[in-house]
This record gives structure tokens, C-alpha cells and sequence, in this order.
């Protein structure tokens, strides 16, 4: 994501319990934003925007991360136990990115964008 003066900048965003914030520099904006028919991300509802795997820094709460993986194990979705809420996964199509929950982001809400395209994510295309 992309500040006006063209720098590039990391929003924020954390879980609804407080007990973890993180950073997120998406490296398309929410220009990538979209929606997965996989099992998971199908049951969660998320709407999601890429960030490449360095590009998610934890700035507190690290020993409050929850992972989940299931299937060929590829694919690992954060969380955390207490509160339910999902933040982010490394994608099984290419675990060079993380698909980063924007409900979680500070100031974003997922109704902001009316319409969010659909990823096969069952075939995984």
C-alpha cells in the first residue's frame, strides 16, 4: 500500500480481545482484495488483501498466535483461541503471501468495498 507521496506504508490491525497488534504491508493495496470458496475461508467469511510473507510484522502479543492447518498442511491460518478471531493465512497456492483478514485492519471495514471477487479457492485457481 501506498502513502499519496508514493512511500509505502503498513497499516495496523490486531484481534477484538487487544491481545495482539500487528502490521501489514499489502503489496497491492486493497487492490487485491477478494473472497475464497475453500473450506475454511468459506465458513469464516473473510474478505482478504496479499501481503507478501515478510510483509506481516507482529508488534505485540507473538505468544498469543494459534495456528491452524489442515489437509496437505501448506496453508497455516492464525488466530487466536480466545477471542475466535482469524488475522491472516499463508496461502497454499503460494505460501510467498499471506492472505490478511482487512476486518482486522484499523479503520477498514470489509462492507467498504461492495464488490469483492471470488477465488476458486477448491480448485485452487
Amino acid at each position: 500500500m501506498r502513502r499519496p507521496d508514493g512511500k509505502r506504508y503498513a497499516p495496523t490491525g490486531g484481534w477484538h480481545c487487544g491481545a495482539v497488534r500487528f502490521a501489514a504491508t499489502l503489496g497491492d493495496g486493497f487492490r487485491s482484495i477478494r473472497r475464497c470458496t475453500c473450506s475454511n475461508c468459506r465458513m469464516r467469511g473473510a474478505v482478504v488483501a496479499m501481503a507478501e510473507a515478510g510483509g506481516v510484522e507482529i508488534l505485540q502479543g507473538a505468544a498469543a498466535l494459534t495456528s491452524y492447518r489442515f489437509h496437505t498442511g501448506t496453508a497455516q491460518h492464525f488466530f487466536r483461541a480466545r477471542c475466535g478471531i482469524y488475522t491472516r493465512h499463508q496461502r497454499r497456492s503460494d505460501p510467498n503471501l499471506y492472505a490478511v483478514n482487512v476486518a482486522c485492519l484499523d479503520g477498514v471495514s470489509p462492507f467498504d468495498s461492495p464488490e469483492v471477487p471470488v477465488m476458486d479457492g477448491i480448485n485452487h485457481t
